[in-house]
């Protein structure tokens, strides 16, 4: 990785030159909200100016991405540009065995959830090594002292002293890519400042919107941010999801950027060389030129809706909206237009745009700007894939191994032909109170961690492809003392949900029997199947079936 470093000192020199923007084709006019600001004020202009941007069409489609975003060119073959491993893999193997969709930034610090963008926001996102990315796992980054996974260019272990916030792991990149990753890190802390940080990032992080890191973070990431300056493999990529996404990391824009919110420059002012900027022109900052909206693939009768960022300056009336194209009548706005002051807003607005085929194939059509005193219009391409809907079977869960105790590895099967990725519904139990969380999976296993905090937990699996989910798998459930079978076992289980609770059993139970906590029969269910939803009023329950020897005590909130 030679290049990289060379391509560094090179970025480097330039910014002696004057501290403009570097990155190509960028309007000084999208910079311009963050002028003159200090310490915490530019950091939430930041947050305004990044946070609203286009979202790539899904999570299965960012191996697509990649190829634009992460790969190069060897003897005419196309390789992923992998940051956590020394594997060359042709970005023709399918994901999942050898690579993985890695959130640097983990997704478990807010909670994992798919609803944010952040579950998908590019400028985290990378392919990286599975075994690599498993190791990582949601582990902060910091220096190993004793490490227990080393593959040449990464390591995961015991944190050297006064790293680590608490965490018995760090994950350490290679030195030719720390900068990359503070980078990421300041961006993601800025454009993702309003999300709630949940414990598994409180190792790192604060719950405040300034300075966010905490103090051992800060030192860490500003050293690597120096010692790994901007390299023009950060400039292209900076470069490449600007088009997909219409926002920029602007710490690989300004690299020293960082120190005016948490370095060395501290209370100065950010100023930006606005001296060839023109002043009263109306101008469209977004969407940038030449780019596309992308649509997730989806399933005949299913569909599809993106948002698209909009930001300009000296925008005057309304701005206009026109989709044409001979697949015009598959994409759809809510209105035609909107008002010009909404687009020259500090951090500018977006439309939703929906996309709902009509048959089967690949459409586009194309969204035309214009108006607000524009010259001309700024064209946007809308494209779409609609597959035919697939009828998908329900994995099936087989035991747990790997069961140590904060351990334990889920496993399943699949007959599915075309799976773009599994979604492991996790239930823990503690002390007749339970709770769910959905994690995905791109491989028929998954590594569950956080055992020690539970009495004992469960298990099921969907497949998911173009939208599409399977029926859930049979439930299997986890012990101390080691798996029992949900099949042969018998065992009843419940899960909090609102309005009652959700019945978890290996099979169908008869006779369900429920009580409340005086001991009064309230109900007699017949027969109870998995993930079968009772509706209850606020209170205590106890539930039993002639199937189960032990009844739950359950709790409606």
């Amino acid at each position: 990785m030679l290049m990289k470093k060379l391509s560094s000192i090179f970025f480097s020199i330039t910014l002696l030159l004057g501290f403009v923007v570097q990155a190509q084709d960028v309007p000084l006019s999208y910079y311009k909200s963050i002028n003159g600001l200090t310490d915490a004020t530019l950091k939430n202009a930041l947050y305004v100016l990044i946070s609203r941007h286009n979202e790539v069409s899904s999570y299965s489609n960012l191996p697509t991405y990649f190829r634009t975003t992460d790969a190069y060119y060897e003897n005419g073959v196309q390789y992923w540009w992998d940051m956590y491993s020394s594997m060359k893999v042709a970005t023709s193997i399918q994901f999942g065995t050898y690579m993985n969709r890695e959130h640097s930034f983990p997704k478990s610090w807010w909670g994992g959830s798919s609803s944010t963008p952040a579950y998908v926001d590019l400028y985290h996102m990378y392919p990286s090594e599975a075994k690599a990315n498993q190791a990582k796992s949601n582990y902060p980054l910091g220096e190993v002292s004793t490490a227990r996974f080393d593959n040449g260019v990464v390591q995961v272990g015991y944190p050297v002293t006064g790293q680590g916030g608490g965490s018995a792991s760090v994950f350490e990149p290679a030195d030719e890519y720390k900068g990359d990753f503070a980078r990421t890190y300041f961006y993601m802390v800025t454009c993702y400042q309003n999300l709630t940080w949940q414990s598994d990032g409180l190792c790192m992080l604060q719950q405040d919107t300034y300075p966010t890191f905490k103090p051992w973070a800060v030192t860490l990431l500003l050293r690597w941010a120096r010692e790994d300056p901007v390299s023009q493999k950060e400039v292209d990529r900076n470069n490449n999801v600007y088009q997909i996404q219409n926002n920029r990391n602007p710490f690989i824009d300004f690299p020293e950027l960082c120190e005016y919110i948490w370095g060395n420059k501290v209370g100065v002012k950010f100023i930006i060389d606005e001296q060839d900027e023109p002043t009263g022109t109306p101008e469209l900052t977004l969407p940038v030129k030449d780019s596309a909206l992308d649509f997730s693939q989806v399933a005949l009768g299913n569909s599809d809706v993106q948002r698209l960022a909009l930001m300009g300056s000296n925008l005057r009336g309304t701005i206009s909206f026109r989709i044409s194209g001979t697949n015009a009548d598959m994409f759809s706005i809510e209105s035609t237009t909107i008002a010009a002051s909404l687009v020259n807003a500090e951090g500018g607005t977006s439309i939703p745009v929906t996309y709902n085929p009509s048959a089967v194939g690949q459409h586009t059509a194309t969204l035309s700007i214009r108006d607000g005193g524009l010259s001309g219009s700024r064209v946007v391409t809308l494209r779409g894939e609609c597959l035919e809907r697939p009828i998908l079977n329900a994995p099936v869960a087989t035991a747990a191994t790997n069961i140590a105790s904060d351990t334990y590895t889920a496993n399943w099967e699949d007959s599915n032909q075309n799976v773009d990725y599994y979604i492991v519904t996790r239930t823990r139990y503690i002390n007749g109170t339970s709770s769910q969380e959905d994690i995905v999976a791109e491989t028929n296993s998954l590594d569950i961690e956080g055992f020690n905090s539970s009495t004992s937990e469960s298990y099921n699996v969907r497949s998911v492809y173009i939208g599409v989910e399977s029926p859930r798998s049979n439930e299997v459930f986890v012990e101390h003392s080691g798996v029992q079978s949900a099949v042969n076992d018998r065992p009843l289980g419940w899960a909090a949900h609102h309005g009652g609770v959700i019945i978890l059993c290996g099979e169908r139970q008869t006779n369900a029997r429920i009580y409340d906590i005086a001991g009064r029969l309230v109900r007699v269910i017949p027969v109870v199947e998995n993930n079968q939803l009772i509706e209850l009023p606020l209170g205590v329950f106890i539930i039993t079936t002639d199937q189960s020897n032990n009844p739950i005590r359950v709790l409606v909130n």
